[in-house]
C-alpha cells in the first residue's frame, strides 16, 4: 500500500514538471515570434539612417518638380491677373464707344493682332510648363526657361497695354460724350467767333435748369459758356469759366454762385445750373454732383423776355456781335445744351450726364432741335 502511495506521488510530480517545461516552452516561443529576444528586455530602436546617394537624388528630383510646379502656378496667377485687368480695360474702352468710327480701324486691329499674339504666347507658356513637368529636367534649366517664358508674355502684356492706352487717348481726344453725334467747335479765342441761339419759347422765366457739355482748350478770368441778357440788362443769365472754377449768375453780378475746382482743360465736363425765383435757390452741378447751392439769390426775379441767348460770347452792346471782347471768348468745344423753364430733380440732373443724356432735349432749347447758328470760324463736328 505505502509503495502504491509513493509511485501515484512521483507519477503526480512527473507530470506537474513536465507541464511546466511546456509552459515555459510556449511563453519563449511567442517572444521569439513577436520579435523579442526570449532574454532580453525590449527597447525602442533608433530608425534613423543615413541617406544613401539614390535617396538624395529622389529628393532632389522631387524638390525640383515641387519647385517647378510652385513656379508654374505663379506664372498661371499672374498671368490670369493680368488677362483679367485687361479684359475689364477692354470692356471699360467699348463701354465707352457710343458709335463706330472708321479711323478707329487701325487701332483697333493692331489691339487685335497683339492681343491674339499675348494669348498663343501665353498657350506656349504653358506648353512648356506641362513639358517641364513631364521630363524632369535640372532644377536650373527649368526655372530659367519658365522665367523667360513668363517674361516674354509679360513683356507682350506691356506692349498689348500701351496699344490699349494709346487707343484710349485717341478716342478721348477725338469722340464725343454721352451719345452726341455733333458738337460746336470753337477753334481759337476771337471776339467775331460765337454761336447764337433762338430758343423754342420765350425766356420769360421765374425758374429754369440749363446743362452743357463742354470741352475747354483754354481758360481766362472770364471766358462764356452761354450768356442771356436785354438791351436793360446785358447780364440777365450768365454761366462762364474762370481758370478752373465755374460762375452761375442769374440777375446781374450781384447774385452770383461760385464753384470752385471744378474743370480740366482737355477733358469733357458736364454742368448744370438751376435757380428759382420763390426761394432765389442757386445750384451748380458737375458730372451730376452738386458742387455750389446758395440762397437768397434772385428771390421774385423774373426773367424777361425779348432778350439775346448765345453761346461762346456775352451780349455787352446792343446787337449781336455788337461789343465782343476776345478775352470773354470761349475756345474749345461745346455740346448737349439744353435749357428747361423749370428747376430738374437731382435723379433728373444724373440722367442729363448720363451716358446717352445727348438724347434728352430740354423745353425752351433742345440740342439737336433748337437751331443754334456758328458765326465767324465756329462751325459743327462729328
Amino acid at each position: 500500500m505505502h509503495l502504491l502511495v509513493i509511485l501515484f506521488c512521483a507519477l503526480w510530480s512527473a507530470a506537474r514538471a513536465e507541464n511546466a517545461d511546456d509552459y515555459e516552452l510556449m511563453y519563449v516561443n511567442n517572444e521569439i515570434f513577436n520579435g523579442l529576444h526570449p532574454t532580453e528586455d525590449p527597447t525602442p530602436c533608433d530608425c534613423r539612417r543615413e541617406h544613401s546617394e539614390w535617396d538624395k537624388l529622389f529628393i532632389m528630383l522631387e524638390n525640383s518638380q515641387m519647385r517647378e510646379s510652385m513656379l508654374l502656378q505663379t506664372t498661371d496667377d499672374v498671368l490670369r491677373g493680368e488677362l483679367q485687368e485687361l479684359r475689364a480695360e477692354l470692356g471699360r474702352l467699348s463701354g465707352s464707344l457710343a458709335r463706330p468710327c472708321a479711323l478707329a480701324a487701325p487701332a483697333e486691329a493692331r489691339l487685335a493682332r497683339a492681343l491674339e499674339e499675348l494669348l498663343q504666347a501665353s498657350r506656349d507658356a504653358g506648353r512648356r510648363g506641362a513639358r517641364l513637368e513631364g521630363a524632369g529636367p535640372p532644377r536650373a534649366e527649368a526655372e530659367e526657361e519658365a522665367g523667360r517664358a513668363l517674361r516674354a508674355v509679360l513683356e507682350e502684356l506691356r506692349r498689348t497695354r500701351a496699344d490699349l492706352r494709346a487707343v484710349q487717348g485717341w478716342v478721348a481726344g477725338r469722340w464725343l460724350p454721352a451719345g452726341c453725334e455733333t458738337a460746336i467747335l470753337f477753334p481759337m479765342r476771337s471776339k467775331k467767333i460765337f454761336g447764337s441761339v433762338h430758343p423754342a419759347r420765350p425766356m420769360k422765366l421765374e425758374s429754369f435748369s440749363a446743362c452743357i457739355w463742354v470741352k475747354a482748350t483754354d481758360v481766362l478770368n472770364k471766358t462764356i459758356l452761354f450768356s442771356y441778357g436785354t438791351k436793360r440788362n446785358p447780364y440777365e443769365v450768365q454761366l462762364y469759366l474762370s481758370y478752373q472754377s465755374v460762375v452761375f449768375v442769374v440777375g446781374g453780378e450781384d447774385n452770383k454762385l461760385v464753384a470752385d475746382t471744378v474743370i480740366s482743360l482737355g477733358k469733357w465736363t458736364h454742368l448744370c445750373s438751376t435757380w428759382n425765383s420763390e426761394e432765389g435757390r442757386m445750384s451748380l452741378w458737375a458730372d451730376s454732383e452738386l458742387v455750389a447751392t446758395a440762397v437768397d439769390m434772385a428771390t421774385n426775379h423774373i426773367v424777361p423776355e425779348g432778350g439775346i441767348l448765345q453761346i461762346g460770347q456775352e451780349k455787352n452792346g446792343c446787337c449781336v456781335g455788337g461789343g465782343f471782347d476776345e478775352t470773354l471768348a470761349f475756345s474749345g468745344r461745346l455740346t448737349g445744351f439744353n435749357i428747361w423753364d423749370h428747376v430738374l430733380s437731382k435723379e433728373e440732373i444724373r440722367e442729363t450726364g448720363g451716358a446717352e443724356s445727348c438724347h434728352i432735349r430740354g423745353n425752351v432749347v433742345g440740342w439737336g432741335v433748337t437751331e443754334i447758328q456758328p458765326h465767324g470760324g465756329a462751325q459743327y463736328i462729328l
